[in-house]
């Protein structure tokens, strides 16, 4: 199957603004000192490290022969197609900023400690998992699955029925601000120095879960640093490096540790923090350009989509079997269930 017909084109845009209940969001925190984020280190490969792995990829890549076990899935009435945010309409953008806000403005489910709204019940979520969930090669499947889970609640509790967008920041690669995401309009600056964002639509945003981990969580802003020179490392040259390793435990290593570790850095304050990210709404943008390259890493070979290796958590053999724990945002999940987007549950593609 080729690359066209896996990702389709790009599905229209929704014309108009939906009724999306847009609830106030929680605003005046105190600004944390910036490197209070930095604590734990987001690892990162150099374009360097990543032409090194490829030049010393075995000629028959793949997993044993044990671990080769094929994804069905049942196949979807309608697949949707996330659109990137500069492709989108407007109404599309509002709508997902409507969406965040409308989780912002709803109660916590009450199973998330230290949450104070819906939205921050994923943010406990991630920062809970992380450890299991990083440096290891569940990273890019479980991820899959948490953006999708933030993707279905927003149309269950909110009304979302758009796709989300997705950043495509090896076009902005050295100069995110230049991107209509941080700006007025939209999600505020990024050159903020660890600095709270004080402009766009989640001005003064009051975040409770992090930084780091639960023991030091405490009311603070939505806070920004920005570091062109990280941001630089998510351009087309390591995205197109890490694609061109041909086993999945290797890609996997390649995509958490560069575009995706270099995004989160270079955004930085809250961004920087591994743990408590998505306290930040470009999370789920930047998580969207991440399983982008994954799908499209996929797309290359259509095998891709129907085996799993490498080692998880607690030197755990990754298997199709493997379980993904969303801790009761929705029904917890394997890996076999998120492999082929095209595949139910998913239904989605890309619009590129």
């Amino acid at each position: 199957m080729t690359m066209f017909s896996l990702l389709g084109l790009a599905a229209g845009a929704s014309a108009a603004v939906l009724a999306i209940p847009a609830l106030p969001i929680p605003t005046g925190a105190p600004k944390l000192d910036v490197n209070i984020f930095n604590t734990h280190e987001i690892h990162t490969l150099s374009l360097a490290d990543i032409t090194e792995m490829v030049a010393n990829q075995t000629d028959s890549p793949g997993p044993e022969p044990d671990f080769l076990t094929f994804a069905a899935g049942d196949t979807c009435s309608t697949i949707r197609t996330r659109v990137e945010w500069h492709d989108s309409a407007d109404s599309t953008k509002q709508n997902f900023v409507n969406g965040v806000k409308c989780l912002l403005g709803k109660p916590s489910a009450g199973n998330y400690p230290g949450s104070k709204n819906r939205y921050e019940d994923f943010v406990q979520v991630h920062q809970t998992v992380t450890d299991n969930v990083h440096n290891n090669r569940k990273f890019i499947v479980w991820h899959r699955a948490f953006l999708w889970t933030f993707e279905q609640v927003l149309r269950d509790e909110c009304g979302f029925t758009d796709s989300l967008p997705w950043f495509d920041e090896t076009k902005f690669a050295g100069h995110f601000s230049q991107s209509s995401i941080f700006s007025d309009k939209w999600l505020g600056a990024i050159n903020l120095g660890g600095n709270c964002v004080t402009n766009g639509q989640f001005a003064n945003l009051a975040l409770n879960i992090g930084p780091s981990t639960a023991q030091y969580n405490q009311y603070h802003c939505l806070a920004r640093n920005g570091n062109a020179a990280d941001t630089a490392n998510t351009n087309a040259n390591i995205v197109n490096g890490c694609r061109a390793l041909k086993d999945y435990k290797d890609f996997a290593k390649c995509c958490e540790q560069g575009a995706h570790a270099y995004g989160h850095n270079g955004i930085g304050g809250v961004m920087r923090d591994v743990y408590a990210s998505p306290g930040d709404p470009i999370f789920w943008l930047h998580h969207g350009m991440i399983d982008r390259h994954f799908r499209i890493w996929q797309n290359d070979d259509s095998s891709r989509t129907g085996y799993i290796d490498g080692i998880g958590p607690y030197n755990e053999v990754l298997s199709l079997d493997t379980g993904i724990y969303l801790n009761g945002l929705r029904p917890n999940m394997k890996i076999g269930d998120v492999m082929n987007t095209l595949n139910s549950p998913l239904c989605y593609r890309y619009s590129y």
